[in-house]
Protein backbone atom coordinates (compact mmCIF):
# COMPACT_ATOMS: atom_id res chain seq x y z
CA UNK A 1 0.00 0.00 0.00
CA UNK A 2 2.82 2.41 0.91
CA UNK A 3 4.45 1.83 -2.52
CA UNK A 4 1.17 2.54 -4.32
CA UNK A 5 0.82 5.83 -2.41
CA UNK A 6 4.45 6.66 -3.08
CA UNK A 7 4.01 5.93 -6.79
CA UNK A 8 0.85 8.03 -6.96
CA UNK A 9 2.62 10.83 -5.13
CA UNK A 10 5.56 10.62 -7.51
CA UNK A 11 3.26 10.65 -10.54
CA UNK A 12 1.37 13.66 -9.13
CA UNK A 13 4.62 15.54 -8.48
CA UNK A 14 5.92 14.77 -11.98
CA UNK A 15 2.64 15.95 -13.52
CA UNK A 16 2.86 19.23 -11.63
CA UNK A 17 6.49 19.66 -12.69
CA UNK A 18 5.56 19.08 -16.34
CA UNK A 19 2.73 21.60 -16.08
CA UNK A 20 5.18 24.18 -14.81
CA UNK A 21 7.07 23.90 -18.09
CA UNK A 22 3.97 24.05 -20.29
CA UNK A 23 3.42 27.37 -21.99
CA UNK A 24 7.14 28.21 -22.36
CA UNK A 25 6.65 28.93 -26.08
CA UNK A 26 7.35 32.65 -26.25
CA UNK A 27 7.30 35.29 -28.97
CA UNK A 28 9.75 38.18 -28.56
CA UNK A 29 10.59 41.25 -30.62
CA UNK A 30 13.15 44.02 -30.55
CA UNK A 31 10.63 46.24 -32.41
CA UNK A 32 7.25 45.75 -30.74
CA UNK A 33 6.14 45.16 -27.14
CA UNK A 34 3.03 43.98 -25.35
CA UNK A 35 0.55 46.86 -24.90
CA UNK A 36 2.93 49.43 -26.40
CA UNK A 37 2.26 51.75 -29.35
CA UNK A 38 3.69 50.70 -32.71
CA UNK A 39 6.31 53.04 -34.12
CA UNK A 40 5.82 54.63 -37.54
CA UNK A 41 8.21 51.97 -38.86
CA UNK A 42 5.32 49.48 -38.68
CA UNK A 43 2.59 51.81 -39.96
CA UNK A 44 1.14 51.53 -43.46
CA UNK A 45 2.09 54.05 -46.14
CA UNK A 46 -1.25 55.01 -47.70
CA UNK A 47 -4.96 55.29 -46.82
CA UNK A 48 -4.05 58.53 -44.99
CA UNK A 49 -1.30 56.88 -42.93
CA UNK A 50 2.37 57.90 -43.06
CA UNK A 51 4.67 55.03 -42.18
CA UNK A 52 7.52 52.85 -43.39
CA UNK A 53 5.33 49.73 -43.71
CA UNK A 54 8.07 47.41 -42.41
CA UNK A 55 7.42 44.06 -40.75
CA UNK A 56 8.84 43.84 -37.20
CA UNK A 57 11.70 41.65 -36.05
CA UNK A 58 10.29 38.53 -34.39
CA UNK A 59 11.96 35.64 -32.59
CA UNK A 60 10.62 32.71 -30.59
CA UNK A 61 11.85 30.19 -28.07
CA UNK A 62 10.56 27.24 -26.06
CA UNK A 63 9.30 25.44 -29.16
CA UNK A 64 6.76 22.77 -28.17
CA UNK A 65 7.46 19.10 -28.76
CA UNK A 66 6.02 17.87 -32.05
CA UNK A 67 6.46 21.18 -33.89
CA UNK A 68 7.18 20.64 -37.58
CA UNK A 69 6.83 24.19 -38.95
CA UNK A 70 5.69 27.70 -38.01
CA UNK A 71 3.21 30.32 -39.16
CA UNK A 72 3.14 34.04 -38.40
CA UNK A 73 -0.03 36.09 -38.35
CA UNK A 74 -0.70 39.77 -37.68
CA UNK A 75 -4.34 40.66 -37.17
CA UNK A 76 -6.39 43.70 -36.11
CA UNK A 77 -9.55 42.46 -34.35
CA UNK A 78 -10.83 46.05 -34.00
CA UNK A 79 -11.07 46.89 -37.72
CA UNK A 80 -14.62 48.04 -38.60
CA UNK A 81 -15.12 45.31 -41.19
CA UNK A 82 -17.12 42.74 -39.27
CA UNK A 83 -14.25 40.30 -39.69
CA UNK A 84 -11.14 42.19 -38.55
CA UNK A 85 -8.15 43.00 -40.77
CA UNK A 86 -5.32 40.65 -41.76
CA UNK A 87 -1.98 42.48 -41.85
CA UNK A 88 0.22 39.41 -42.37
CA UNK A 89 -0.10 35.70 -42.96
CA UNK A 90 3.10 33.70 -43.48
CA UNK A 91 3.33 29.93 -43.19
CA UNK A 92 5.45 26.89 -44.09
CA UNK A 93 8.30 28.45 -42.11
CA UNK A 94 10.74 25.59 -41.41
CA UNK A 95 11.10 24.30 -37.85
CA UNK A 96 14.80 25.23 -37.96
CA UNK A 97 13.94 28.95 -38.22
CA UNK A 98 13.67 30.76 -34.87
CA UNK A 99 13.54 34.40 -36.00
CA UNK A 100 12.51 36.74 -38.79
CA UNK A 101 14.51 39.93 -39.36
CA UNK A 102 12.96 43.40 -39.39
CA UNK A 103 11.59 44.27 -42.84
CA UNK A 104 12.02 40.66 -44.05
CA UNK A 105 8.47 40.34 -45.35
CA UNK A 106 8.32 40.36 -49.12
CA UNK A 107 12.09 39.93 -49.46
CA UNK A 108 14.60 37.14 -49.90
CA UNK A 109 15.23 37.35 -46.13
CA UNK A 110 12.05 35.35 -45.53
CA UNK A 111 12.72 31.60 -45.51
CA UNK A 112 12.55 30.44 -49.13
CA UNK A 113 10.08 27.66 -48.24
CA UNK A 114 7.64 30.11 -46.65
CA UNK A 115 4.53 31.48 -48.30
CA UNK A 116 3.16 34.95 -47.62
CA UNK A 117 -0.43 35.68 -48.60
CA UNK A 118 -1.96 38.94 -49.74
CA UNK A 119 -2.90 41.04 -46.73
CA UNK A 120 -6.23 42.86 -46.57
CA UNK A 121 -4.68 45.86 -48.37
CA UNK A 122 -4.28 43.53 -51.36
CA UNK A 123 -0.48 43.31 -51.36
CA UNK A 124 1.63 40.23 -50.61
CA UNK A 125 3.33 40.18 -47.21
CA UNK A 126 3.14 42.56 -44.27
CA UNK A 127 0.90 45.62 -44.35
CA UNK A 128 1.31 48.05 -41.46
CA UNK A 129 -1.19 49.53 -39.03
CA UNK A 130 -3.65 52.16 -40.29
CA UNK A 131 -6.76 52.46 -38.12
CA UNK A 132 -9.44 55.07 -38.77
CA UNK A 133 -8.51 58.46 -37.25
CA UNK A 134 -9.18 58.72 -33.52
CA UNK A 135 -9.51 54.97 -32.94
CA UNK A 136 -7.11 52.85 -30.90
CA UNK A 137 -6.67 49.42 -32.45
CA UNK A 138 -4.93 46.28 -31.23
CA UNK A 139 -2.46 44.46 -33.46
CA UNK A 140 -1.96 40.81 -32.56
CA UNK A 141 1.35 39.42 -33.80
CA UNK A 142 1.30 35.67 -33.29
CA UNK A 143 3.67 32.77 -33.86
CA UNK A 144 2.02 29.38 -34.33
CA UNK A 145 3.88 26.11 -33.75
CA UNK A 146 2.35 23.72 -36.27
CA UNK A 147 2.17 19.94 -36.15
CA UNK A 148 2.62 19.64 -39.92
CA UNK A 149 5.64 20.22 -42.16
CA UNK A 150 3.62 22.09 -44.72
CA UNK A 151 0.16 23.58 -45.00
CA UNK A 152 -1.30 22.60 -48.35
CA UNK A 153 -2.66 26.05 -49.14
CA UNK A 154 -2.07 27.89 -52.41
CA UNK A 155 -0.42 31.32 -52.35
CA UNK A 156 -3.71 32.67 -53.74
CA UNK A 157 -5.74 31.45 -50.71
CA UNK A 158 -7.84 33.82 -48.64
CA UNK A 159 -6.70 34.86 -45.18
CA UNK A 160 -9.81 33.18 -43.77
CA UNK A 161 -8.81 29.82 -45.29
CA UNK A 162 -5.23 30.25 -44.07
CA UNK A 163 -6.50 31.15 -40.60
CA UNK A 164 -8.63 28.03 -40.55
CA UNK A 165 -5.76 25.76 -41.63
CA UNK A 166 -3.25 27.41 -39.29
CA UNK A 167 -5.58 27.13 -36.29
CA UNK A 168 -6.49 23.52 -37.18
CA UNK A 169 -2.79 22.56 -37.10
CA UNK A 170 -1.56 24.72 -34.20
CA UNK A 171 0.04 22.87 -31.29
CA UNK A 172 0.67 26.07 -29.35
CA UNK A 173 0.91 29.79 -30.09
CA UNK A 174 2.32 32.92 -28.49
CA UNK A 175 1.47 36.53 -29.23
CA UNK A 176 2.41 40.13 -28.67
CA UNK A 177 -0.46 42.61 -28.84
CA UNK A 178 0.66 46.15 -29.70
CA UNK A 179 -1.61 49.17 -30.22
CA UNK A 180 -1.78 52.11 -32.59
CA UNK A 181 -3.87 55.24 -33.07
CA UNK A 182 -3.61 58.27 -35.32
Amino acid sequence: MFLKKLNLGLIFTMALSSAAFAGDFKLQSSDIAEGQKLSSTHVFQGFGCEGDDMSPQLSWSGVPKGTKSFAITAYDPDAPTGSGWWHWNAFNIPVTVKSIAKNASGTSRMPKESIELKNDYGTVGFGGACPPPGEVHRYEFKIHALGTDKLDIPASASNALAGYMINANTIESSKITAVYTR
